[in-house]
């Protein structure tokens, strides 16, 4: 029997032994799961549908501080965001709760007889989740995947399994049928995998690394089978001189060192127009100095640890590499720290400019005009996320849409809400999540012509 030992990064403790689920137990997972969708779960009236995922939101809404605690103990998030993270599963829930009676089919005109479409659930959904946000990226996938009539079966991260798997039993306890949603924690190379080759499972939600991202788009090609990717970004946060310059260096550190700026839609990037650059810089240091980087279970905390060793060994060699121009402060002791640092430079080839370094570092960059800051935004594989400060609201939109990036900000660091489209371009992703149309992505349409 194979476990993993979950670790609280923040203090390097034992926190619990998880079991490893194996290739013959993810069959059996799956093919309950589909004998929970052709026995029910599809044929289950769309206003029936919607009441259990709102009670199920009911109930992760009573236990919203039980899972904030597992998340701070798991995976080193702060409180606050840790409250958000099991706030935005309910809310999740709540919004898709909406999808089961308005997934309408259309009626074409045609001759000799009337022609209509149904929008059809997939099936089994198999959701890949990562150790960054283990609680929301797992109810982005199974919210709208549950809506559209599918049975979902999740895989968390072998680092952070704790949340998704009481998740899976708030579910039961809202009255979700057996095997309609389930949770197998396991190795990506053993359960996330066999999620790819079996035949039942119909489509998969993947949010990780590009490279491993590129492998299972592959695996899915051999079943011609759907998938959606949510995978790695290099993002950059564009700073005009013309912006209200105390504003952008008061959000930039939120928008690259949340998570400890293990977040694929980090900034980690700063474009600043070089005019203001010098500005820019003298008051983005306080900002960064003054964050309260403390243990997570302080509520006053702003940033926690990284997730684990191997990531603080990987974020320290590219700080080795770089000038770090000034850093904030850490707690010391046991856990995995680094603390929010800055970096300057010039080299657009400098791999801690190149590479998604996902931890908490950011690099700053001057430009002269808005066509260079576009082309330095542009010149990556990634294309996830970015924000653009500026007065000039239309140099704002110019600028997004000439940016080669999924979502984009004017005046916030913020671009990933439920009730809008999510997803990236280029290497840092395939197809869109969230929004009203995502359950959409959840089924396949059919097309139905019946003769006069």
């Amino acid at each position: 029997m194979s476990s993993y030992t979950v670790i609280n990064p923040a203090t390097t403790e034992a926190v619990t032994d998880v079991h490893l689920a194996s290739v013959e137990e993810t069959d059996a997972a799956v093919e309950a799961a589909h004998a929970a969708f052709v026995g029910g779960w599809r044929d289950l009236a769309p206003g029936e549908r919607a009441t259990l995922l709102r009670r199920f939101a009911s109930v992760v809404d009573a236990h919203v501080e039980e899972l904030a605690e597992i998340e701070v103990r798991n995976a080193g998030h702060t409180w606050g965001n840790a409250r958000w993270e099991a706030g935005n599963v309910r809310d999740c829930l709540n919004y898709y709760s909406a999808a089961p009676e308005r997934l309408f089919g259309r009626q074409i005109p045609v001759p000799g007889g009337v022609d209509v479409t149904f929008r059809e659930p997939l099936g089994v959904v198999g959701v890949i989740v990562p150790w960054n946000f283990p609680m929301p990226i797992a109810g982005w996938g199974f919210a709208p995947a549950l809506a559209a009539g599918n049975t979902v079966v999740l895989k968390p991260a072998e680092l952070t399994p704790l949340t998704a798997i009481r998740l899976g039993e708030l579910a039961l306890e809202a009255g979700l049928p057996e095997h309609v949603l389930t949770v197998i924690p396991g190795k990506g190379s053993v359960v996330g995998e066999r999620f790819v080759t079996h035949p039942l499972v119909r489509k998969i939600v993947f949010t990780g690394s590009t490279a491993v991202g590129k492998r299972i788009m592959a695996g899915c090609a051999d079943q011609v089978k759907r998938v959606t990717l949510e995978l790695g970004g290099k993002s950059s946060n564009i700073v005009f001189a013309d912006a209200d310059i105390d504003a952008a260096a008061a959000s930039a550190p939120y928008a690259v060192f949340d998570n400890a700026g293990q977040d694929c839609c980090a900034r980690s990037r700063i474009l600043v127009q070089r005019s203001a650059y010098d500005e820019f810089l003298s008051k983005l240091e306080p900002a960064v100095t003054g964050m309260r980087v403390l243990d997570p279970t302080d509520e006053s905390s702003e940033m926690g640890p990284l997730i684990s060793a191997q990531q603080l060994g990987t974020v320290r060699g590219y700080l080795d590499e770089a000038d770090v121009a000034f850093e904030g402060s850490t707690p010391g002791g046991p856990g995995f720290w680094v603390p929010p640092s800055v970096v300057t430079t010039e080299d657009p080839q400098a791999r801690i400019w190149r590479e998604e370094v996902f931890g908490p570092v950011v690099a700053v960059m001057p430009f002269d005009d808005e066509a260079e800051a576009v082309a330095l935004a542009n010149d990556t594989e990634y294309g996830l996320s970015g924000s653009i400060f500026t007065r000039d609201l239309g140099r704002g939109l110019r600028v997004a849409r000439a940016v080669e990036s999924g979502n984009l900000s004017v005046n916030s660091h913020s671009a990933v809400r439920y009730w809008t489209p999510f997803g990236g371009y280029k290497q840092s992703g395939l197809g869109r999540e969230l929004g009203p149309d995502a359950t959409s992505a959840f089924t396949e349409e059919k097309n139905v012509f019946i003769a006069h």
